[in-house]
C-alpha cells in the first residue's frame, strides 16, 4: 500500500509544488516511488490554475527537477480522507487546513520541519523573493520526513 502525501501551502505554486517535486526527487533516486504517492495543493483559490511559480521552476531546475505539468489547486475536505499525511508549511496553513477539511482527529497533520531538529515556518517566497532559503528548508522538511516515514516502516516491519 502506497504511503500518500500531500503537501500544502497558502497558493500552491511556490512551497507546496518544490516540497512535491523535491519528495518526489529524493523517492525516485532511492527507488522508493513505488511506494508513495506525492502530490501538492493550496489553502486558498487565489492561484486555481495557475502554473508553478518561476522562482520556484527556476530553483528546481538548477538541480534537474521538473515541475511540468503542475497547476496550483485547492485542497478539499475528501483530501481527509485519501491522504496518509497532509504536510503544510506553516502554522496558518494547518489552521487553514483543518478549516476546509473540518479537523484532524486521526492526527495526519504537520508543519514539513515538524520532522526536523529545527522545527519552524518555511518563509513564503512569494513575499520574501529568498526561494535558495526556502529551497534549502524544503530540502531540510523532505530529508527529516523521509527519514521518519523509513523509521515508521522499520519500527513496524520488526
Amino acid at each position: 500500500m502506497k504511503t500518500r502525501v500531500l503537501f500544502i501551502c497558502h497558493g500552491n505554486i511556490c512551497r507546496s509544488p518544490m516540497a512535491e517535486f523535491v519528495m518526489k526527487d529524493m523517492i525516485e533516486k532511492k527507488g522508493l516511488q513505488h511506494q508513495f504517492h506525492i502530490a501538492s495543493a493550496a489553502t486558498s483559490t487565489e492561484e486555481t490554475g495557475n502554473p508553478v511559480h518561476p522562482g520556484t521552476r527556476n530553483k528546481l531546475k538548477e538541480y534537474g527537477i521538473s515541475t511540468a505539468g503542475k497547476y496550483a489547486i485547492q485542497l478539499k475536505k475528501s483530501d481527509y480522507k485519501d491522504y496518509d499525511y497532509l504536510i503544510g508549511m506553516e502554522e496558518r496553513n494547518l489552521t487553514n487546513m483543518r478549516r476546509i477539511t473540518g479537523g484532524d482527529p486521526d492526527k495526519k497533520m504537520y508543519c514539513l520541519l515538524d520532522f526536523s531538529n529545527h522545527p519552524r515556518d518555511i518563509a513564503d517566497p512569494w513575499y520574501t523573493g529568498n526561494f535558495d532559503l526556502t529551497y534549502t528548508d524544503i530540502v531540510e522538511g523532505c530529508e527529516a520526513f523521509l527519514s521518519y516515514l523509513e523509521n515508521k516502516k522499520e519500527l513496524e516491519n520488526e
